[in-house]
């Protein structure tokens, strides 16, 4: 009686201790699962809160209210600031030009600008923003350059030692000299003018008060020793468009003209030879019923927006045609003004603009992406004069009189829209809309190209070729490991494919861009050979062997045949290799991928998607065929004996019992090869051209969601619309995976509880 107690307290002792330990495991495990939950959260909130910014809509201040001295008859012609928004600058049609604190409306000074005797001012020009140069047409026929500046100065802070107090000091300068330059020689006042001015050249398209259109290029010198600055003088009288002239405008690198006349009409003159300006072309950028009201180009000079009397706004710009000649297009119109166009102001860096209208409405637009940025009533009366500080980030308003409005503005991405991402996008200079990546240029005139399109099209087309090799041979080869080889054999098989997965994929990605890309290259007929002939070369191969005496094919144990593949292979690629250059030289004139270039049209590029899916389908392998090798094989004995028992072929027994049990694994298997496609960078980065393409050609390149990240993270600045977008392409790759693994997740459920009678 006695040892039974004893053995009852041993068996009581160890369920017990046993119950523990499962209960502690238990523990462990649901901690663990949250903390997956958690840091998965995590990761989706932190993508997230650095993308959300991108979507939200730009802010605008009320706009407040200025008061700037004036004197009878007196009007702004040009409003603007300085880098930090915190000055503003308006010159009057008298030459005034007044400095004024935007934070609280005070005059900061006045000055007036250098003119010449009892000279009036008949005309007024603001060139290039960004040169921050504006110039006053006379009316004896000359005119006065002028250039704001803004002095920072840093002084110690008296009740402070620690901090420094900023001084900005507003002044003007004089860029050609005070004395003012001669435009028409006959001294006719200038009715209208346009000035450009760069470094040491200037010009100045002029109309005349005798309907005369002058262009003026001045070569400008500065004498080193007085410091005292000599032009020299080249003009021209350019042909007259039919009707009145209301707006010229110069282009910033002084090359092209455009000149809008007879209400509905733009002339443009090719002026880059200005000893021989030419008119190019004229066209009609309003219907019939209508007239061009306001009219201005857009930072960069390729982009004309024109305003009309019915409110409506559209841009412009040349496009090359198949006879490579440049034609003004209308690309894109945006949601029109309550009233007639009255005023336009671009920015000075980016490619947004500003619009008013005759009932006082104020709107802001982004031309790439076609966004109305905001609108604000300003007053019951027409909008005079508009302007942007240089960053864009306040915005000045003038209504005639002594009150000017000023608002602060936070339009950070104004690039961003759901057009601009996932649509085709008419660029500037391209001949048609379409998908691009581009983040950055050489120059500051540049479009950013930010269509997430492509990206996301070259991710799932990698998957799609990587899968399209990976599937066939990982799924079929882990059937046969697991089902007809040998133990002995498949204890080399399958470790040996295992180890493949850790193979750094930069390894795979440098012999695929250096030697898989180029061999390719070379052997392209004989490479598309061996892909078509290497499954007929199996099943040719499995029918002889079926042919051989059994005497001969006994010899070789159950389970070993696979191996008879290995001198097949072999020998398909070698013979299609050496074929491949008589079929290339008989068919495709000895070169076949320049043949696909020339006589089919289609691009091909070195590092195409046949290389990436081939080095991509071998990264991919070992992870599809070891899930699926693990799934075959642990399909239960009983079953595939019962079934053989019960008379079926081994055939019969894998594709009606072992294939439908193992089926959730085997799904499992190339969702997670899936997801490891779609996540590849290296191989990606190396083995392509790695260009933002949509196309679906096996000869062209692409590049993906990842690899953009791995190539421009680095120089992305933090914050910027690039920067975050970057974080975009991340999220996306996040929430594909995501979305692709639950309905993975589903099918396979339904495939456990489908098959689970089995």
């Amino acid at each position: 009686m006695e040892k039974i107690e004893s053995n009852i307290s041993k068996v009581g002792g160890y369920t017990g201790r046993r119950m523990t330990k499962d209960k502690v495991f238990k523990q462990v495990m649901t901690v663990g699962g949250l903390s997956v939950i958690i840091a998965i959260s995590a990761i989706f909130f932190y993508l997230a809160s650095v993308v959300v910014p991108i979507f939200m809509p730009a802010t605008v201040d009320p706009l407040k209210a200025i008061n700037l001295p004036t004197v009878v008859d007196e009007r702004a012609v040009h409003v603007t600031a300085e880098e930090q928004a915190e000055i503003g600058v308006r010159f009057s049609n008298i030459g005034n030009v007044t400095f004024f604190d935007l934070r609280d409306g005070k005059v900061m000074s006045t000055e007036q600008a250098a003119l010449s005797g009892t000279a009036k001012i008949t005309s007024f020009s603001a060139g290039d923003l960004s040169q921050k140069t504006v110039a006053y047409g006379l009316d004896d026929g000359r005119m006065v350059l002028l250039k704001q500046t803004f002095k920072t100065t840093f002084q110690q802070d008296p009740n402070d030692p620690a901090k420094d107090i900023r001084t900005i000091t507003p002044a003007l300068e004089y860029p050609l000299g005070r004395d003012a330059l001669v435009v028409d020689e006959a001294g006719k006042a200038l009715r209208m003018l346009s000035v450009q001015h760069a470094d040491e050249n200037t010009t100045a398209v002029a109309l005349t008060e005798d309907e005369r259109l002058l262009l003026v290029h001045y070569t400008s010198r500065a004498n080193l020793i007085t410091g005292e600055m000599t032009s020299e003088r080249n003009a021209v009288e350019l042909p007259l468009p039919n009707g009145r002239i209301s707006h010229i405008q110069l282009e910033m690198k002084q090359r092209d003209l455009y000149v809008v006349h007879d209400g509905r009409f733009v002339s443009h003159y090719d002026v880059m030879d200005k000893s021989n300006p030419r008119l190019l072309q004229t066209v009609a950028v309003v219907p019939v019923s209508e007239r061009v009201t306001a009219f201005t180009i857009l930072s960069g000079g390729f982009s004309l927006i024109v305003g009309s009397n019915t409110g409506q706004v559209g841009q412009w710009f040349q496009v090359r045609d198949a006879n490579n000649n440049n034609n003004l297009t209308h690309i894109r119109s945006f949601k029109p003004m309550p009233g007639e166009v009255t005023a336009l102001a671009p920015e000075h860096y980016r490619k947004g603009f500003m619009a008013g209208d005759d009932k006082g409405n104020v709107s802001i637009y982004y031309a790439t992406s076609r966004r109305l940025i905001a609108e604000r009533k300003a007053a019951d009366r027409p909008i005079q004069v508009l302007g942007f500080a240089p960053r864009a980030n306040a915005i000045l308003v003038d209504t005639g009189g002594e009150t000017l409005q000023a608002a602060r503005v936070k339009n950070d991405y104004p690039e961003i829209s759901f057009h601009a991402m996932w649509q085709k996008v008419w660029y500037e200079s391209y001949s048609e809309p379409e998908y691009n990546w581009q983040s950055s240029a050489a120059t500051s005139d540049f479009e950013p190209k930010f269509s997430v399109a492509p990206l996301t099209f070259g991710t799932l087309k990698a998957a799609f070729y990587a899968m399209l090799v990976a599937v066939p041979l990982a799924v079929l080869g882990a059937i046969f490991a697991a089902y007809f080889m040998s133990p002995q054999m498949r204890g080399i098989v399958k470790p040996s494919i295992e180890i493949m997965e850790a193979l750094p994929t930069v390894i795979l990605g440098f012999l695929a861009g250096l030697w898989l890309a180029p061999f390719v290259d070379n052997n392209m007929a004989g490479t598309l050979v061996a892909i078509f002939l290497l499954p007929f070369s199996f099943v040719i191969t499995a029918y002889l062997w079926h042919l051989l005496p059994q005497r001969l094919t006994q010899r070789v144990p159950p389970g070993w045949e696979a191996a008879l593949l290995i001198p097949v292979i072999i020998v398909v690629i070698w013979a299609s290799i050496e074929v491949g250059h008589p079929i290339e030289a008989a068919f495709f004139g000895g070169n076949m991928p320049h043949w696909v270039s020339t006589e089919l049209g289609w691009t091909y590029e070195q590092r195409n998607s046949l290389v990436v899916g081939i080095a991509m389908g071998f990264a991919v392998i070992p992870t599809i065929f070891s899930i699926a090798e693990d799934a075959v094989f642990s399909v239960p004995k009983h079953l595939t004996t019962g079934s053989l028992a019960l008379g079926a072929t081994p055939w019969q027994t894998l594709f009606n019992v072992v294939l439908l049990t193992a089926s959730p694994g085997i799904f499992s298997a190339i969702m997670v090869g899936m997801g490891r496609a779609v996540g590849e960078t290296m191989i990606v980065l190396m083995a392509t051209g790695n260009t933002a393409v949509m196309d679906m050609s096996i000869f062209t390149g692409f590049r993906t969601l990842s690899a953009n990240i791995g190539v421009e993270m680095p120089e992305a600045a933090v914050g910027t619309t690039h920067y975050r977008l970057l974080f975009f392409s991340a999220l996306v790759l996040f929430a594909f995976t995501f979305v692709v693994n639950t309905a993975a997740e589903l099918v396979r459920q339904r495939l456990r509880e489908k098959y689970s009678s089995i």
